[in-house]
């Protein structure tokens, strides 16, 4: 039995100042440091599926850092206050809860429903003309296992798609917008380039570990979802005839040199257009949905977020006045795309 459910559970979003919280937090991140007088305290990032933030620790320090680990969740007593224009905890007690806590208050899902993006995946993939990609995709939408891990995977730990449902909902937008790249430019192979999407970070499956944390498992550490995910392909690729190697080589340089430079992880460049278009989108998708989430969780009032570590910036976080008003009456209003997220009225979803 959990020890907390998501309904008694007090969110991370909804604390505000002077509130008093008592309930259980999963620890991202825990130091120990002394002030300049000496005196030892402690600072934990706390988390829900809701976000995180900081909290201090000031007194009986190295008995409750005896409790407990980073990855752990605890039980905290603690009163929020403002530091630096952000809601900081500082705690009085801790303790570590007997029962185990309901995963649901910690790990956030996707807010796209899960079949009906399958689906959107399936319809692209099926378009794929060239016979041994087609062959290929299909063995591994076909692998009742790799697709239910691959529905539930995180895209990330950390910056973008970091929830469960994260790695196929980016996986369907870089494929969607492969597909119109490849319409916009016509000397890009279309069939290649969304292979390679739909291809370049299934690695990621096999990367994290999800129960009640985003982490990465041994092989996540040692190898790497680049190195994992060729060698996904390459098992595969072992079981279809004829399958050129020209084409195999090149969907390989395409999840190899996806993170496009070196000191982001790529063991390669990118080297012909297909590899250089899916690492733009890839980057691009990565950056679109990480930076929303960021200034979505931003707590700070106004109209700036908080400084940004990651790119060094500040980031205007309002939106033009009046831009999601109902166009004036008369007025024919501009027809939006479609989301890759939904099928069309008419069609259900399928696994």
């Amino acid at each position: 039995m959990a020890s907390e459910s998501p309904e008694s559970h007090v969110w991370v979003r909804d604390i505000r100042e002077e509130d008093t919280v008592a309930g259980c937090y999963l620890v991202r991140r825990k130091s120990v440091a002394v002030t300049r007088a000496g005196k030892p305290f402690m600072t934990l990032v706390l988390a829900d599926r809701t976000g995180e933030l900081e909290a201090k620790v000031w007194d009986r320090v190295e008995t409750l850092s005896s409790l407990f680990q980073e990855g752990d969740v605890i039980r905290v007593k603690a009163r929020a206050g403002l530091y630096r224009g952000q809601i900081q905890l500082t705690v009085s007690e801790i303790t570590v809860p007997q029962q185990e806590a309901d995963p649901a208050v910690f790990l956030e899902s996707t807010s796209e429903d899960l079949s009906k993006m399958m689906l959107a995946l399936r319809k692209i993939l099926n378009t794929v003309g060239n016979p041994h990609l087609k062959a290929l995709n299909d063995r591994f939408l076909a692998d009742r296992t790799f697709v239910s891990r691959f529905r539930q995977a995180p895209a990330a730990k950390n910056f973008h798609h970091n929830y469960l449902g994260g790695l196929l909902e980016h996986t369907l937008s870089v494929c969607g917008m492969a597909d119109l790249l490849a319409g916009h430019y016509p000397q890009l192979d279309r069939d290649l380039l969304v292979s390679g999407a739909f291809l370049h970070d299934i690695g990621k499956i096999r990367e994290f570990g999800y129960t009640r944390n985003i982490d990465y498992t041994d092989e996540g550490r040692l190898l790497g979802h680049l190195v994992l995910g060729v060698a996904m392909v390459e098992d595969k690729l072992g079981e279809l005839k004829d399958f050129p190697p020209s084409v195999a080589l090149r969907l390989t340089h395409m999840i190899l040199s996806h993170h496009g430079e070196y000191e982001f992880g790529s063991p390669k460049r990118p080297k012909f257009l297909e590899a250089f278009a899916l690492h733009l989108l890839d980057d691009l998708d990565a950056k679109i949905n990480g930076l929303g989430r960021f200034m979505e969780k931003d707590r700070l009032d106004g109209d700036w977020t908080d400084f940004n570590r990651m790119f060094g910036r500040f980031f205007l976080k309002t939106r033009i006045p009046g831009a999601e008003k109902t166009p004036a009456e008369g007025k024919e209003a501009r027809p939006r795309q479609g989301s890759l997220f939904s099928p069309k009225p008419d069609e259900s979803p399928i696994e």
